[in-house]
């Protein structure tokens, strides 16, 4: 049987992802706090650890945990929140999950829209911008999986996914009049943008990611709406590599 391995599987849009690939035959573990804490790198460590230690073999693996535009916290050795949580807490678990990865396994990491990442200041000391943050974690989620395609693990292929815009707990740190505001929502918080997406619709694509026979033997390629939008842009993908891995002391390769 498929082990699937998910972050963030218990609410949103993951525990539909976790749904949808049970329906489809896959054994699927989603742990969580305090299981596996991705604001803890002692956590990740230890469940890791705890992970290789069992033998047991991961043939997809989902970063799909995540949050967004919270108020201004800092993580590990000053690390802006979203950054440490939705780039470095997966980095991390990834690299070290890396001799459980099966010959053939996929990992796929969630991202949304495309910006940029701030060298001059990444984690935002001189002045934190919620919005901005959030982008800068989402674009380095697809440089992750940009750069641990490039890097030619035996087999192993990496995919971004941008689920599309969809009305989950991941919106927990916003404040209704906000949502309003930005005319996503109605009083009662209701969608009224029309590109906002069930969230069935928004697992599809992430499930289709995993079980796609069309996508074997490819990667580093940047999915949506259950399709191939295209080649991940990897500007910068190797500099953010290098930059996690000394900011945490963990790279595989």
């Amino acid at each position: 049987m498929t082990l699937t391995l998910i972050t963030g599987g218990h609410s949103g849009l993951g525990r539909e992802t976790v749904r949808q690939l049970e329906a489809l035959g896959h054994e699927v573990e989603a742990p969580a706090r305090p299981q596996l804490d991705l604001a803890d790198l002692h956590s990740i460590h230890a469940f890791a650890a705890a992970f290789l230690a069992s033998g047991r073999r991961i043939d997809v693996l989902v970063c799909n945990a995540g949050i967004m535009a919270p108020p201004e916290q800092r993580l590990g050795d000053g690390w802006e929140s979203q950054f440490a949580v939705n780039h470095l807490g997966h980095y991390v678990l990834v690299n070290l999950l890396r001799p459980a990865l099966t010959e053939g396994a996929r990992v796929i990491v969630l991202a949304s829209g495309l910006s940029a990442i701030h060298w001059d200041d990444p984690q935002f000391e001189q002045g934190y911008d919620k919005w901005a943050a959030y982008l800068q974690s989402k674009t380095a989620n697809r440089l992750f999986a940009a750069e641990l395609d490039l890097l030619g693990a035996p087999g192993v292929r990496a995919f971004s996914v941008t689920p599309g815009y969809i009305l989950t707990p991941l919106q927990r740190h916003l404040p209704l009049s906000e949502m309003i505001e930005a005319g996503w929502v109605d009083e009662n918080g209701k969608a009224v943008d029309d590109t906002f997406i069930s969230i069935e619709e928004g697992a599809a694509t992430t499930v289709w990611a995993a079980t796609a026979p069309e996508l074997a033997g490819l990667g580093g390629l940047h999915l949506e709406r259950a399709a191939v939008v295209g080649p991940i842009d990897a500007t910068d993908a190797q500099r953010l590599w290098a930059y996690s891995a000394a900011l945490t002391g963990v790279s595989a390769f």
